[in-house]
């Protein structure tokens, strides 16, 4: 069963572009694989938690306005019936910049197959250096 979830982040990070520049993330799709109460830490720990499909669609077009060129690269991937854990070697250009970053996400699924809680552990003082940002706005959501 876990082999179904697996497929569907896999389907689900797709939808964020495949690296180039012309490709934007597909709000439409993203939002049709999370559940209407979904949310989303955006970086644990401490990172702003986007909650429902208002929110979450504001926050995937903010991310759209700075960052170009996005990438979810799979590393490793393990699963049960109602969670995936994701590692992944992402790639993207923020602010003008190319920022390579390693994350860990895990997604948990609700009845109906779709995403209910979405977490993203990363180091975002090494994605804040990378994107030339003065590190003292680093963790407080842009």
């Amino acid at each position: 069963m876990g082999r179904k979830q697996e497929d569907f982040v896999r389907e689900f990070c797709a939808a964020w572009g495949d690296g180039s520049l012309e490709t934007k993330p597909d709000v439409e799709k993203i939002l049709s694989m999370m559940a209407e109460d979904a949310e989303w830490q955006l970086w644990v720990p401490g990172g702003p938690i986007v909650r429902g499909k208002v929110a979450l669609r504001e926050e995937i077009e903010r991310q759209k306005r700075i960052a170009t060129n996005n990438k979810c690269n799979e590393v490793n991937i393990l699963s049960s019936d109602v969670m995936v854990m994701q590692e992944r070697s992402d790639t993207a250009m923020i602010l003008g910049k190319p920022c390579p970053h390693q994350m860990v996400a895990i997604y948990e699924f609700d009845e109906q197959g779709l995403i209910s809680r979405w977490r993203e552990y990363l180091d975002m003082a090494d994605l804040t250096r990378k994107m030339g940002v003065d590190e003292t706005f680093a963790g407080t959501g842009g």
